[in-house]
């Protein structure tokens, strides 16, 4: 299992020439849990600060605060050279599989490096490398004869982001942290990479951790599992997933959902749609609630508390609002509506 407890990240400004760039807090104090075989989605729009997390997940960026909790060993209390084996065992998916693989290599080249690594640590021999390299393009739906061979151009983008889920699995990780893992590869090949990566829960035993802006693909690969809504580094609704997105109690995720294009003569519309009072100025820090410049329900009280995260009705469904209020912002299928 892997926790975060009050995770901080803020990124310091740099002089390029005259100018001098302020400071970004992109994570202000997350916690989340990723259990055995769970699934977590991470949703919000560009500039939330959950890429930053998923790179702090996995080691690319040192977090300022809080710690990570990985197989019950603090990160915190480590120095930086002894957590690789720890983060060695949380895996990024990477968003761009046109760049992610070297394309001066064939795709057993690539495989076999990282595999020649595992391969030590376990006292396997050369036989046991070339088994599974071909058992992991095999999991990914992959036929080892036709793609061994062969360069990263000479195969279809969504065979890309399979082999690059294979490199993943080279080393037995824990979690995959699919970062808008199908955002750059064709449409009617991203359902098949949402469909693996949720037999790999079943089949490898592998948690995920999905980073994305669209909430249906979210909804998909998180079925059965935790949603976390986050604005401006902080987590505003946290729940089931189903529950998050069926009846959402924050205005900004309400605000989202209200935003996903609605399919005319085949749905209608949420009753109580909700859009956000202007764009996102980042320039600009509320003393009160992070999202009441932009809140059409926002009150005078918002404009100077700080909201927690609380429960409404009794429910476990957690938001950081003032005033949290249920609507209905989803789609339904059209004459259902009441």
């Amino acid at each position: 299992m892997i926790e975060a407890r009050g995770i901080t990240k803020t990124f310091t400004g740099r002089r390029s020439g005259m100018l001098q760039r302020g400071s970004v807090r992109a994570v202000r104090g997350v916690d989340f849990t990723i259990p055995d075989r769970g699934a977590v989605s991470l949703i919000g729009e560009s500039g939330c600060g959950k890429t930053t997390l998923g790179r702090i997940l996995c080691g690319f960026e040192e977090f300022d605060g809080g710690d990570l909790i990985v197989d019950g060993h603090s990160l915190a209390s480590m120095k930086p050279k002894d957590r690789t084996p720890y983060f060695r065992r949380i895996q990024m998916i990477h968003q761009d599989p046109y760049s992610a693989l070297n394309p001066t290599k064939t795709i057993s080249q690539i495989l076999a490096d990282p595999l020649a690594v595992r391969a030590r640590q376990l006292g396997a021999d050369g036989g046991w490398l070339v088994r599974r390299r071909s058992e992991l393009l095999g999991l990914v739906g992959l036929d080892p004869d036709y793609v061994l061979p062969r360069y990263p151009h000479m195969l279809s983008g969504g065979m890309r982001q399979r082999v690059v889920i294979a490199r993943a699995l080279t080393v037995d990780p824990a979690v995959l942290v699919a970062d808008e893992a199908v955002s750059m590869i064709d449409v009617s090949l991203r359902l098949g990479i949402l469909q693996l990566l949720g037999e790999l829960r079943d089949e490898v035993g592998v948690s995920v951790l999905f980073i994305t802006h669209d909430v249906a693909t979210a909804r998909y690969v998180g079925l059965g599992g935790e949603l976390y809504v986050l604005y401006r580094g902080l987590v505003v609704e946290q729940g089931s997933t189903d529950a998050v997105i069926q009846r959402p109690a924050h205005p900004y995720t309400q605000c989202l959902l209200s935003a996903i294009p609605v399919l005319r003569g085949i749905e209608e519309p949420g009753r109580e749609q909700v859009v956000p009072d202007g764009p996102l100025d980042d320039r600009v820090e509320p003393p009160g609630c992070l999202f009441e410049p932009r809140c059409p329900f926002a009150t005078e009280e918002c404009r100077s508390a700080v909201p927690g995260l609380g429960q409404l009705g009794g429910t476990e469904q957690l938001h950081a609002c003032l005033h949290p209020a249920h609507r209905s912002v989803v789609a339904t299928p059209a004459g259902t509506a009441s």
